[in-house]
């Protein structure tokens, strides 16, 4: 009874948000992490419509052997953060005529009444390299349709070119007047406005890539600052995993400045993907890491799962520091 009672203690407490407590976690409460424990999924992009928050993601389905195996893309649902809706998966790899392999991190965003969804994956041999596509719905839920027959951006498209894996990880911005931005990238960050219907780009493409970048980013506006938070390596080099970072800038066009780490590296994943979302009064920070085992398949590389933690600002509009728990938002927000 002892055991307990120090546990029910400190799933109120501010210690149990802590990986290092290692006592007792919170792991069989509702929003603790991972936060859905029966698929393997990754790079989550949060979108709240409403009273409901829907979590965009991958699906991880690496057999031993295998680095990645990602075929389609999902979406859950959540209206308290603690219990998470299933759907069935709303977009995959065959429905782009253009792609033959690699489902990777996607986002959705709402405009024009319609929802669009931007996904990266293997273009075919004639454009070769990764590219990033949308895909149109009048639902959340999907089911997405390819909104151009042909990719979006292809790795000829942008400035360097230095690698066939360069143009992943799309992230959507809207802005106060309505005009809405894309940026994405591995090793650089690159951005370009859109065109009104969503599906085409409105202009050049320009580099904005922040100090330590790799790849993952992630555009959200809070009040007057403009934030760009994304996957980063550590510059001294003594942690080969990706750790999350961030910049911020008075608009969506700069100037940005590197304003330092957000999260430590992920447990068992040398990968990491942020996700941020402010919903019914709180803000959140979506990540994944390696720390689930289904059946006889444990965590991997390619066999990654959901994670959320409460996400806090300054009076600066700099963002907190985040320990990732296991305790997860089962805890409540330590102001």
């Amino acid at each position: 009874m002892g055991w307990l009672r120090v546990c029910a203690l400190a799933l109120v407490s501010t210690v149990a948000v802590s990986a290092s407590t290692g006592l007792c976690q919170g792991r069989d409460l509702p929003g603790s992490n991972p936060i859905i424990r029966d698929t393997f999924l990754a790079d989550p992009a949060p979108l709240v419509v409403g009273d409901t928050l829907y979590l965009y993601v991958d699906h991880d389905e690496a057999r031993d052997g295998e680095m990645f195996n990602m075929r389609e893309w999902m979406v859950y649902s959540t209206t308290d953060m603690k219990t998470w809706k299933a759907y069935p998966p709303i977009l995959n790899i065959a429905d782009l005529t253009w792609a033959k392999k690699d489902a990777w991190a996607p986002q959705a965003v709402q405009k024009n009444g319609k929802f669009y969804l931007y996904v990266p994956a293997e273009h075919d041999d004639t454009h070769p390299g990764k590219a990033i596509g949308v895909a149109v719905s009048d639902s959340p839920t999907g089911p997405f349709k390819d909104a151009r027959g042909s990719a979006l951006i292809t790795n000829e498209m942008t400035p360097k070119g230095e690698h066939s894996w360069e143009d992943i990880d799309p992230t959507v911005l809207t802005d106060r007047d309505g005009t809405s931005w894309i940026a994405w990238g591995n090793r650089q960050c690159y951005i370009a406005k859109l065109k009104p219907n969503m599906i085409e780009l409105d202009g050049p493409i320009t580099e904005i890539t922040p100090p330590h970048y790799v790849e993952g980013p992630w555009l959200h506006r809070r009040g007057d600052l403009y934030y760009l938070t994304y996957a980063s390596m550590d510059p001294t080099g003594k942690d080969r995993n990706e750790h999350v970072a961030y910049a911020t800038a008075p608009s969506i066009q700069g100037p940005w400045t590197y304003r330092g780490k957000l999260t430590g590296s992920a447990a068992n994943s040398f990968t990491i993907h942020p996700g941020i979302a402010e919903f019914k009064g709180q803000s959140y920070l979506f990540l994944h890491n390696a720390s689930l085992t289904i059946g006889d398949q444990k965590g991997a590389l390619g066999r990654r799962a959901i994670t959320v933690e409460h996400l806090r600002y300054n009076p600066d509009g700099t963002m907190k520091p985040v320990i990732q728990t296991q305790a997860g938002v089962s805890v409540p927000s330590a102001e």
